[in-house]
């Protein structure tokens, strides 16, 4: 079981540059105003940020004039839409050449029919937990739920992941993961990743990979 990594919610550049060289796959940068990792409308991406991470700008319920501005500003590679937005802004987004994570948010009584007019115009989709934010919400879902799920579009796993339950994960192996997608489990504060956290589930998932 091979899963990328993904960390989410950087702001930081001083933490940005520290955390790259631990070399994962995904950057995630928020430009939700209501976020607590919040980018804020200053903010700049260190010059010497490596290109091999792939640059993902998270989004809720913007306009698609708004998700493009930020895409040719940092540049992005791909655009996680963490709202409602349908299937018609996800393909004309796609279309210019942006990569499309498609977020649900996972409780309880979710159906998996609502993923299947996003298969078409999303590279990914990404399964959160629902809760009172769009993301964030430090809280893992039912991941027994994604047995319900036909595994066809690739996805990113996220909500509460942290090097406490890398062994959860494991017994997922089968599924069609292509990410863990990780935020506030490995935070020293808001934005701010703490590295001890971040090496212990990269070691984790290196183990997973061996498995």
């Amino acid at each position: 079981m091979k899963v990328k990594l993904k960390i989410c919610g950087m702001r930081d550049a001083n933490n940005i540059m520290e955390v790259a060289s631990l070399k994962p796959d995904y950057f995630g940068f928020i430009f939700y105003p209501k976020s607590p990792r919040f980018v804020a409308d200053d903010f700049i991406l260190p010059v010497k940020l490596s290109p091999d991470i792939l640059r993902v700008g998270v989004f809720v319920n913007e306009t698609s004039s708004a998700i493009i501005e930020k895409a040719k500003t940092y540049p992005l590679d791909y655009i996680q839409l963490h709202g409602s937005e349908t299937p018609e802004q996800c393909q004309a987004l796609r279309q210019l050449g942006l990569g499309i994570i498609k977020v649900f948010s996972v409780g309880d009584d979710f159906d998996f029919e609502i993923t299947k007019p996003y298969k078409s115009v999303a590279d990914y989709f990404l399964f959160d937990t629902k809760g009172k934010h769009h993301g964030g919400n430090a809280s893992t879902f039912n991941w027994d739920l994604l047995k319900q799920y036909d595994q066809d579009i690739p996805f990113f796993l996220s909500g509460g992941l942290s090097p406490e339950n890398m062994n959860e994960v494991a017994k997922l192996d089968g599924m069609n993961i292509h990410a863990l997608d990780v935020n506030s489990g490995v935070e020293a504060s808001p934005g701010v990743k703490d590295i001890s956290k971040l090496k212990q589930l990269i070691n984790h998932i290196e183990l997973i990979a061996k498995d």
